[in-house]
């Protein structure tokens, strides 16, 4: 890309992380009809008990920095480390069981049937 270019539709995952805000904090980076993606600052976040994510597309998840705990209904936990990667399929219901004061996100959505 050249020098002059436009600085929109480009930036860093790491700059201007906002402050804590006492829950996760979504950023829309990039979405058209079939995918969403955001960047999403947990900083120590967990979800209440009873309050589970239930998504109508799927969803690849990486944490980028620190440390997490998903809880898949069902009764299944998947601990993440900085780089560790999922893959979560619509209407699978989780939720984030912990995470670590500097645990950041990058989610991609997909459109329901997109990824078919």
């Amino acid at each position: 890309m050249s020098a002059d270019a436009p600085a929109a539709g480009r930036g860093s995952l790491f700059a201007a992380l906002p402050p804590p805000a006492g829950g996760e904090i979504f950023q829309t980076l990039f979405a058209n009809p079939g995918c969403r993606v955001e960047r999403i600052v947990s900083h120590g976040h967990a979800s209440a008990p009873d309050d589970w994510y239930d998504q109508h597309g799927d969803e690849w998840v990486v944490l980028l920095a620190g440390a997490a705990v998903l809880c898949f209904d069902g009764g299944d936990d998947v601990k993440l480390k900085a780089g560790d990667w999922i893959t979560i399929p619509a209407h699978c219901r989780h939720r984030v069981e912990s995470s670590s004061a500097d645990a950041l996100w990058l989610a991609v959505h997909c459109a329901a049937g997109a990824s078919k």
